[in-house]
């Protein structure tokens, strides 16, 4: 059969009235489901995203991302189930605990006690939050709350970092020079060797192994934190205070 120019004409009226019905039912089924499945929430305001197609997860700087080429959009984004289990932070912990092999223990500046709970810790001599970080393990372990910290320096962020780095591993009591850098002073001169130098660079490599791009950045647990996070790293203090009281 065909048709005619004014049956076409309609036809076509026809489907673009028709067309915002099956979005609005997708939508509102959408929108039902979202209430059902987080009871928790309250939503003001609901409506098709800008995101297109199939998302993908990737993995840069030891952060996931997700990636949508239909749109060319990047979302930088953490997901959650419908229990609330954020599996964009286990997939990151997963990926981090992956890459832990290129680091070696034994090659790391040790500050800290033994016996006390480990952190490892990618740290910047010239890195504001990471001269607050140490201000804040200096004050916890006056508490009675000190961590074992394995150190790699980040150098290629700040002009001085390297240089800063290598003075610190070549100084006598490593510790307390680390200490000094971090609290503001200024050395005349900076220290220079071939150990200090080396291991500098060694971390550089380790750190770009494992995807670390910004300072500090913290693995505690097997479970990598980003930036300093101070919530986080009180409750895992606490969480191993109470394993230790819990063991006496």
């Amino acid at each position: 059969m065909t048709l005619g120019p004014s049956a076409i004409a309609q036809s076509v009226e026809t489907a673009k009235q028709g067309d915002p019905a099956p979005l609005s039912v997708a939508s509102e089924e959408a929108q039902q489901k979202l209430q059902q499945t987080f009871t928790n929430l309250k939503f003001e305001d609901f409506g098709p995203a800008p995101v297109k197609g199939p998302i993908y997860q990737a993995t840069a700087g030891g952060r996931i991302i997700y990636y949508a080429p239909e749109s060319e959009q990047i979302l930088f984004a953490a997901v959650y189930d419908k229990n609330g289990v954020n599996i964009t932070a286990l997939a990151q912990d997963a990926s981090a605990r992956k890459k832990l092999g290129a680091l070696d223990p034994a090659k790391a500046l040790v500050i800290g006690p033994e016996g006390a709970p480990t952190v490892i810790e990618f740290t910047d001599p010239e890195c504001p939050y990471c001269r607050a970080l140490e201000k804040f393990w200096i004050a916890k372990a006056a508490e009675g709350k000190p961590v074992r910290r394995l150190i790699y320096f980040v150098s290629g962020i700040h002009p001085q970092a390297a240089a800063k780095s290598e003075h610190i591993l070549c100084s006598a009591d490593k510790e307390a020079e680390f200490k000094a850098i971090y609290g503001g002073a200024q050395p005349a001169s900076l220290r220079k060797c071939a150990a200090g130098h080396a291991k500098v660079e060694a971390d550089a490599i380790a750190v770009q192994k494992i995807g670390i791009t910004g300072t500090p950045t913290l693995i505690i647990d097997g479970k990598l934190v980003s930036g300093f996070q101070q919530g986080e790293l009180e409750q895992f203090l606490a969480d191993h205070s109470a394993k230790t009281d819990a063991k006496h």
